[in-house]
């Protein structure tokens, strides 16, 4: 894959990671259920103290960058932080920013 994609592939989805975590809202249930393990969308409403559609809302945006992971059993619906997630994520970033540019055969003479 061509070095500059990649590059704005991992930028991209390091966009879509720090949007994810720039709402208070988000971090608080991020954090909640990083204590927790897991909780119901109802123990969530609860331990945030927000209105259910809010709290739906912002994790379907958790969902969509791929921090929180849900199970369904019928009708009932459990969320967990998927902190290895958040760690490649942060690691990556770290990564793009430390990494070395590797000058192409016309700059290195």
């Amino acid at each position: 894959m061509d070095t500059s994609r990649d590059t704005e592939a991992r930028l991209r989805q390091a966009v879509r990671f720090f949007y994810a975590l720039k709402d208070p809202v988000r971090l608080r249930i991020l954090m909640a259920l990083a204590r927790a393990g897991e909780m119901t969308v109802t123990e969530i409403v609860q331990a945030v103290r927000l209105a259910q559609p809010l709290v739906s809302w912002h994790l379907a945006r958790l969902r969509a960058a791929a921090l929180v992971r849900v199970t369904r059993d019928g009708r009932l619906a459990r969320y967990q932080a998927d902190l290895d997630a958040l760690q490649r994520q942060f690691s990556d970033f770290y990564a793009l920013l430390t990494e070395s540019v590797k000058p192409t055969e016309e700059e290195s003479g």
